[in-house]
């Protein structure tokens, strides 16, 4: 059985996590991910992805126990690189990644989570690091850029997961929503985002990726340059027009 389903609905992909029961992560499946977020970055017929995991039991339970329990020492720098390249490969994929939690985010889950752009969860969702409980270290360096640095120490160092409602007050989760209105409202969600110009998106998401750590005048120097670059495009001027002439505007991705 494949592991991750890929469907297109127009101009939005939705990449479903698909392993039975609680879509824990092997270094395979870690691989595939990094494939298909790779994939996507080099399509210009997609404008906007969101990432699930399949059934109400875990939106991702992290990595799987039982592979990790056969691996060797020695293996372990290398499997981290790999899944290094998965948590890059989302948080770098050239469009917005809406990520929709429909169940617990544990671990890998969590940080695959925290790697998207933005997080819609569903009430049943929750959110922890309890690798401490198997003699791992978590992902603190994603989770950081998110959670107030008490809070992420508070998880780090429990391993007990917090709940969507916890999440959404400390800023993990964007929207939180009903287990009924996960999908619609990502799916919403990511029609509005895809209807933008295709260009701006992708200069925007590069932007605000390059300038995320940078000293707030440096890193609003970058992103005029960004501005800059994306004014001398047709879509810029195409979303100008429309603006003025109260239409929506037709984008060409030029």
């Amino acid at each position: 059985m494949n592991d991750i389903v890929v469907e297109q609905n127009g101009r939005v992909l939705t990449v479903t996590i698909d392993r039975a029961p609680v879509n824990a992560l092997t270094l395979a499946l870690y691989q595939r991910i990094a494939d298909v977020f790779n994939e996507i970055s080099q399509r210009d017929d997609v404008h906007c992805v969101i990432l699930t995991g399949r059934g109400h039991k875990a939106f991702c339970a992290g990595l799987d126990l039982q592979e990790f329990m056969a691996a060797q020492l020695a293996e372990d720098p290398a499997r981290a690189a790999i899944v290094r390249e998965t948590f890059r490969a989302v948080r770098q994929c050239a469009i917005p990644v809406i990520a929709a939690v429909n169940g617990p985010a544990l671990g890998a889950g969590n940080v695959l989570a925290a790697v998207a752009d933005i997080r819609i969860a569903s009430e049943r969702a929750t959110f922890g690091t309890p690798e401490i409980n198997v003699g791992r270290c978590g992902g603190g360096a994603h989770l950081g850029r998110l959670v107030p640095p008490g809070m992420l120490r508070l998880m780090y160092f429990t391993g007990e997961p917090i709940s969507a409602w916890e999440a959404h007050r400390v800023g993990l989760v964007d929207q939180l929503v009903s287990a009924r209105r996960l999908m619609p409202a990502a799916r919403e969600l990511a029609e509005t985002i895809a209807a933008k110009s295709p260009l701006g998106l992708r200069m925007a998401k590069e932007a605000l990726n390059r300038t995320e750590w940078l000293p707030v005048e440096e890193g609003y120097a970058l992103e005029q340059q960004y501005s800059t670059k994306l004014m001398a495009t047709e879509d810029a001027r195409e979303a100008a027009r429309a603006a003025v002439e109260k239409r929506a505007p037709v984008f060409k991705g030029r």
